[in-house]
């Protein structure tokens, strides 16, 4: 890999171009770094309260209705993103999506097992439990490198 890299006051803005043959778990790896980058922190609400939020401090995100909560160690705050913006700008091998209703951070996953009808159980170091609807299981899977077998 080239790194070419120009530093001159006279730019307006910084900017990154990628130029690759294809796009690879390396190239993947920098873009979740530089989108990383945007945004720190998320603010999450509790009563009237708001409260500053690292996306690594989030065990998972979830849905009820039409409301997107955060679960974190001090509990649930109320986020105002959608769970597909927040898939958009969370690094990817960090978080992963388990259904239509939960993202989930997989530094805070303790394990998952098979469950009925083809779905995951996946059950949080805090004691909290969710599951993987079918559709997701083939990308966690390859996400997590699961059922590799080795010739």
């Amino acid at each position: 890999m080239k790194v070419l890299l120009d530093v001159d006051r006279n730019h307006d803005e910084t900017r990154v171009t990628i130029h690759c043959s294809e796009m690879d778990d390396h190239i993947k790896d920098i873009l979740n770094y530089l989108n990383e980058q945007k945004k720190d922190f998320i603010v999450g609400r509790r009563g009237e309260q708001q409260h500053i939020i690292k996306p690594q401090n989030v065990h998972y995100f979830h849905s009820e209705g039409d409301t997107v909560m955060a679960a974190t160690s001090d509990g649930d705050f109320k986020v105002k993103e959608k769970l597909y913006e927040l898939e958009e700008f969370l690094p990817s091998n960090k978080f992963i999506r388990l259904s239509k209703s939960v993202i989930a951070n997989l530094y805070e996953v303790h394990y998952f097992e098979p469950s009925f009808n083809g779905t995951l159980a996946v059950q949080f170091k805090s004691g909290e439990k969710e599951y993987a609807s079918r559709h997701y299981v083939g990308k966690i899977k390859e996400v997590l490198k699961i059922n590799r077998r080795d010739k």
